[in-house]
């Protein structure tokens, strides 16, 4: 299986506030993840408070989404990967606003991250509007690959869902030709409102928004594990 020895695109934008600089240097180094030591075999034991499963979100932006699933459902666990250290710092101060308990977090590759987690241990795997690379001679860039699929496909449970939104349409073209083909997970969608309309509860994201500003139609895939 192929590995991700390297993150593409920008790893920070303007200048962090004072605060959100400190929330790096003290709120961060809490909440991240250390993948030098073997992951916990229930990784409900990541979390302080009582939780019955873990879903993982890759790329959370901001986190809009991942906070306001983390808040709606404190009863499950959170693992955010975003290494672009802005918008790691934003999800931050929300959680330092709202107080979240349920919530963990990793700043590098999402491979390495599900590398380290033990089999079958994941309830969902979010990958909401990845960088689509959309040039030809960028497409080993993208996320979608057979060794990460592979690798979503061992971390997730019997049954687990694994749900790609985007607005960019030869990605999610891409994202079919490479999952359909596999034994190991199954397209839930029956009917065209399936890939049409958001996941139930979706707060929306302001890549999101932007995307439907510039009149681009987002999608929204769900698999689930065999």
């Amino acid at each position: 299986m192929e590995r991700r020895d390297a993150l593409y695109g920008r790893r920070k934008g303007k200048k962090l506030s004072p605060r959100r600089t400190g929330l790096m240097a003290t709120l961060y180094p809490a909440l991240a993840l250390d993948l030098a030591k073997p992951a916990p075999a229930d990784l409900r034991t990541l979390f302080p408070v009582p939780v019955k499963a873990v879903r993982l979100e890759i790329g959370f932006g901001g986190g809009e989404h991942m906070l306001a699933n983390a808040a709606a459902f404190p009863d499950i666990g959170f693992i955010g990967v975003e290494p672009f250290v802005n918008g790691m710092a934003k999800a931050l101060a929300t959680i330092e606003e709202t107080g979240a308990r349920n919530v963990r977090l990793h700043d590098g590759d999402a491979a390495l991250l599900l590398d380290w987690l033990p089999p079958e241990s994941l309830a969902g795997v979010d990958l909401l509007y990845p960088d689509p690379w959309p040039k030809k001679r960028h497409f080993k860039r993208r996320f979608v690959s057979d060794g990460n699929l592979a690798r979503i496909a061992r971390a997730l449970a019997p049954g687990g869902l694994f749900r790609v939104a985007s607005d960019i349409e030869s990605y999610i073209d891409w994202t079919l030709l490479h999952v359909l083909p596999r034994d190991d997970f199954a397209w839930t969608a029956t009917r065209a409102d399936d890939w049409r309309k958001p996941f139930p509860g979706w707060p929306g994201t302001r890549y999101e928004q932007k995307a439907v500003a510039a009149g681009r139609v987002p999608a929204y895939l769900v698999f689930k594990r065999g």
